[in-house]
């Protein structure tokens, strides 16, 4: 049966981050910076480490990796790009799964006639990539990644993007993510945010100052309902 959203109720627009909100894809992000790292002639870093360097792009993940593993330049870790990209390219979803309940609440905001789209700092190919191995390309008409556009996150442009080429509206839109850069994109671009509890965020998701917080995919028709209307009222 098909749940049609009350206006008044939902926002009409959900936008969301991609690694450590969707997805887990720690494993296969640690996989690739550890074939750097190694090209560099350093030791592996661990998954949990490698979830807390994650949010600002590729190249911010290799410099933080080469920094956790002794120090490095930019220049270092702009030659490690390259073949980081490459790697990560070939195993983009060899063990990244989707975190609990996410496909069903995808497939329940589209009945729902809800606008989703996804905002990361993700290069857009390997966003794309990723979203097509797990067969989501249905749920997500709108894909911008960090260097699709001359602005990322926490740049609330970014969002707002999103949310034009969907045909939202921002005064009916809810972010969704994991870390301190989508909070703050969402407060750049006004729109309200929901944090999840599971993320890569090296901060608490308590203390990221979202407007409301989840545990599991099972909560969030409630907390978008909730933030929307406070917003509203």
């Amino acid at each position: 049966m098909t749940f049609i959203v009350n206006d008044n109720n939902m926002p009409r627009c959900v936008v969301f981050d991609l690694d450590g909100t969707l997805v887990d894809s720690g494993p296969d992000l640690t996989a690739a910076t550890n074939h750097v790292l190694a090209l560099a002639g350093r030791p592996p870093v661990t998954l949990a480490e490698v979830r807390d360097m994650v949010g600002a792009g590729a190249r911010k993940l290799i410099e933080r990796g080469l920094a956790h593993t002794g120090g490095g330049t930019p220049e270092q870790a702009e030659s490690l790009l390259r073949p980081f990209l490459d790697y990560y390219a070939a195993n983009v979803c060899v063990a990244s799964q989707p975190f609990p309940g996410v496909e069903q609440t995808l497939t329940r905001l589209q009945e729902a006639g809800i606008l989703i789209g996804i905002c990361t700092n993700k290069f857009e190919s390997l966003s794309r990539a990723l979203i097509a191995a797990l067969g989501w390309e249905r749920f997500f008409p709108v894909i911008l990644g960090g260097d699709s556009l001359p602005f990322r996150k926490p740049d609330g442009r970014h969002i707002l993007a999103v949310v034009e080429q969907l045909g939202g509206d921002p005064a009916h839109t809810v972010m969704v993510g994991d870390s301190a850069v989508d909070v703050g994109a969402a407060r750049s671009a006004g729109v309200p945010v929901v944090a999840v509890s599971f993320g890569f965020s090296s901060v608490p998701a308590e203390e990221l100052e979202a407007d409301a917080v989840i545990d599991h995919y099972d909560q969030l028709f409630d907390a978008l309902a909730a933030v929307h209307k406070a917003r509203t009222a």
